[in-house]
């Protein structure tokens, strides 16, 4: 008896474990259904929030290099321990939120995601990311070079 409640105790872990182990956050998940959007939409102005398929309020971009420390900082908590800052300019680091939660993140080459953003950051070098509202209702404009997709916002 004692046997069989062990190995059920067990196989419950192990079932748990696995789960966590392949669930994948709303973040990446909204990644994933973020870049079919941007794929999908024509070329041209387009407002973000016409094309981003859930829910955000503000969406950070941070600068080449921010600290992983000032990243947590800004965005108010530290999601996803694993977060790296970026290694070159040509990289993206974006973080959409929603009532203070990490709801997307895009990280790495345009050409590594099959799409990205170009967002002029701020003059001054203390700030490590550039905010945008979806309230202020941001126009960004699609433009497809070498199979990358780009948002661009200047």
């Amino acid at each position: 008896m004692k046997k069989a409640i062990i190995s059920i105790v067990c196989i419950v872990a192990l079932v748990l474990i696995a789960y966590h182990s392949f669930r994948k956050e709303i973040w990446e998940i909204n990644r994933i259904e973020l870049k079919e959007a941007v794929l999908e939409a024509q070329t041209g102005q387009v407002e973000l929030s016409k094309i981003t398929p859930f829910e955000w309020d503000r969406m950070y971009s941070f600068a080449p290099y921010a600290p992983k420390d000032e990243i947590y900082a800004i965005v108010g908590y530290e999601w996803d321990p694993d977060i790296s800052e970026t290694v070159s300019e040509g990289m993206n680091q974006i973080v959409f939120m929603k009532d203070d939660e990490v709801v997307c993140y895009v990280y790495g080459y345009p050409e590594n995601n099959g799409f990205g953003f170009y967002i002029e950051q701020n003059d001054d070098p203390s700030e490590y990311a550039t905010v945008l509202y979806k309230k202020d209702q941001p126009v960004f404009e699609l433009m497809e070079m070498d199979g990358v997709v780009y948002l661009i916002r200047k």
